[in-house]
């Protein structure tokens, strides 16, 4: 007995449980058709006021993820995965090899993000791939390994890397200093955190100066900074979590984005965003001279403290410092009303 006109009522319903439940049982007896005939019913079905893109977007998120390569492909458009919980180009490199999906993909654009995203999952990626973001799909020897997301039915896990135990050790400056300008660099921390600060609730500081990393903090007014020297690895993880995420509220943009954005961030901190792409040996050096730092600050007794979620850098000179953070106390225990919240990452050069 055909299954179309229960599908039929549930359509002209706009039965959202209904289809979720078929979207589940689909995925379960693995009838890939008929769930990409889902998908494209239900966002046909918003043209006549039924608001049913969530099940279009649940159903082309589970082709994406547990679907062969051919049918997985058939998602992987410009129109598919707006809503999604991450980009399908990340959800579908989880069990995809970048090998059985280049002969289904004819967006090269599209297919270069799988590669990248690929990549970072060990695979070996075709030199002559079309490469969208020309930074190598080779993970460089400077470069740790990365942490990465696992998608699920209806979640993603994106755990964030090993915390950093920072001491209780102060860092005072050396006195009052002054803000320089320096655009490149405080773009490129921008555009790393935008989804923090554009999708979600957080917010970013950036301040250039000359001197040391306590100097750097002390400019955006945190009085009493506790900072730890840490590895070049341990702030690109970092960088290339944050870059990735999609923050508190806000849609993950996937670790291949994340990467760009970390790898456009050190080209600007060392002089080298003028000619895209940065030769990576000498991006690697560059990198590895800095001296790089991890900061947050100290709360007062009774205040509600979120551990800082960036790294930090330095090297005598220009210093960019940023403060990115969703509201601390999402991550923390709700702080009474006259109680507040402190947190804060930082990096100077």
């Amino acid at each position: 007995m055909s299954d179309q006109p229960d599908l039929d009522t549930l359509i002209h319903r706009a039965d959202l449980d209904g289809l979720v439940r078929r979207v589940d049982q689909l995925c379960v007896s693995r009838q890939w058709a008929e769930l990409l005939d889902v998908r494209d019913r239900a966002r046909a079905a918003v043209t006549t006021g039924r608001q049913l893109w969530p099940v279009a977007t649940l159903a082309e998120y589970r082709l994406a993820l547990w679907a062969p390569a051919a049918w997985a492909a058939r998602v992987l458009d410009e129109a598919s995965g707006h809503f999604s919980i991450g980009p399908l180009t990340e959800v579908v490199a989880q069990h995809h090899t970048a090998a059985e999906l280049h002969p289904l993909i004819d967006d090269s654009v599209r297919f270069g993000f799988i590669a990248h995203e690929r990549a970072l999952r060990g695979e070996t990626i075709d030199p002559t791939t079309s490469n969208p973001l020309e930074i190598p799909f080779v993970i460089q020897a400077w470069e740790p390994a990365y942490p990465l997301a696992t998608y699920s039915d209806d979640a993603v896990d994106a755990p964030a890397p090993p915390p950093i135990d920072i001491g209780a050790t102060n860092s005072a400056p050396n006195g009052r200093v002054s803000p320089v300008a320096d655009q490149a660099v405080e773009l490129a921390v921008r555009q790393l955190f935008e989804v923090w600060t554009a999708s979600s609730n957080g917010h970013a500081d950036v301040v250039c100066v000359e001197g040391t990393a306590a100097d750097a903090v002390r400019a955006l007014g945190v009085r009493a900074p506790r900072l730890r020297a840490i590895t070049l690895g341990d702030a690109l993880a970092w960088l290339m979590w944050a870059g990735a995420s999609g923050a508190a509220h806000g849609r993950r943009r996937g670790a291949a984005s994340g990467r760009f954005a970390t790898w456009w961030l050190l080209a600007a901190f060392t002089d080298l965003s003028d000619e895209w792409p940065p030769d990576p040996g000498e991006l690697g050096e560059a990198a590895a001279a800095l001296r790089w730092h991890w900061w947050d600050t100290t709360p007062p007794a009774g205040q509600c403290n979120w551990p800082s979620r960036t790294p930090t850098r330095t090297t005598p000179g220009r210093s960019p410092p940023p403060t990115p953070y969703d509201h601390p106390c999402r991550y923390a225990t709700n702080p009474a009303p006259d109680e507040t919240c402190t947190s804060g990452a930082g990096f100077s050069v």
